[in-house]
């Protein structure tokens, strides 16, 4: 039997025999294509590149491929912490968790206050965003954004391993590079400051003038204040539940849509999204089916038939 060197291997003994990671059902699988694991946009790339820096060795690898396989069962992103499970050779998942520290309060007004004086800035975050020259804000304040050493990065997980960042870890690092490259604002989560926090912040920082004023009534109390009303409702409850014959244009115009899955794709990928076929992909084939069976029900060519109660939905992908 193979056997890995351990962290003591200068005293001349040995780790754990290697192990073989048990098959994960419903685990999260990385989306990106060999080789560009972590993400596309340059803040995805520059988290996975701080880790790589750290040369934690062959671990960052052994991460990768859990990453790949979908050993990580959940991931939570909570301020200034991330929770995970992840399948490993035993039974029971391991519990991993990674900790960075969240900023100050009185720092993140600092930083705030800046930024709210950019409108480039503050154009690029409302769009979703990461300003490319962000971290000058941060360093002008004696700060950072992303961590910078090893041990700005607390991590734990409860596998036998004695390296640190195990494997386990790894993979929910490549997985969360992932996760940043869809929302930069899982970064400033994770340092103490979410996204709606972020965004109220800014706009107090801009001052009143910053945003459109709303309107001082809304356009239905101005028609009620004078004295314009519709149609009063029928008060006998047998007119309420009597069903009348509906107009012949009721439905208006009816068709395929030309474009399937217009409010997926307005809405981006799915956090952590566990099947192995892209997220948008995946709904375009889901919208074009059943928008071909909503027409044929429509037009009375077949029956809407109900789920099966015994029918197998394990294959049907979820969100973590």
């Amino acid at each position: 039997m193979s056997r890995s060197w351990s962290r003591y291997r200068d005293y001349g003994y040995y780790d754990f025999p290697v192990s073989v990671a048990l098959p994960a059902k419903g685990g999260i699988k990385a989306q990106a294509k060999r080789g560009t694991l972590g993400g596309s946009n340059w803040w995805a790339k520059r988290w996975i590149g701080i880790l790589e820096s750290f040369n934690i060795g062959a671990r960052l690898g052994r991460g990768r491929s859990y990453a790949r396989m979908g050993q990580v069962l959940s991931v939570e992103v909570g301020k200034g912490e991330v929770k995970a499970e992840v399948q490993g050779s035993r039974a029971k998942p391991y519990s991993v968790s990674i900790r960075i520290a969240p900023i100050a309060k009185k720092d993140w007004r600092q930083i705030v206050e800046t930024l709210s004086g950019q409108v480039l800035y503050v154009a690029k975050l409302l769009a979703g965003q990461m300003p490319e020259d962000i971290e000058s804000v941060f360093d002008t304040a004696k700060l950072s954004l992303f961590p910078n050493k090893l041990k700005d990065i607390q991590t734990e997980c409860s596998c036998p391993d004695w390296s640190n960042p195990c494997k386990h870890i790894a993979a929910v690092y490549y997985l969360l590079g992932e996760e940043f490259d869809r929302d930069p604002f899982l970064m400033f989560k994770l340092r103490g400051l979410s996204r709606d926090e972020l965004i109220t912040k800014l706009g107090a920082a801009a001052g009143p003038g910053a945003a459109p004023a709303l309107p001082a009534r809304l356009p239905d109390e101005s028609a009620a204040s004078a004295g314009e009303t519709g149609e009063p409702l029928a008060t006998g409850a047998g007119a309420f539940w009597d069903l009348r014959a509906l107009p012949d244009d009721f439905y208006g115009k009816v068709e395929v849509p030309s474009g399937p899955a217009a409010l997926p794709k307005s809405m981006g990928d799915f956090p952590f999204w566990r099947a192995n076929e892209p997220f948008i992909p995946a709904m375009e084939k889901t919208y074009a089916e059943a928008s071909r069976l909503g027409m044929s029900v429509f037009l009375g060519e077949q029956a809407m038939q109900p789920p099966e109660d015994d029918a197998d939905h394990s294959g049907a992908p979820t969100g973590a």
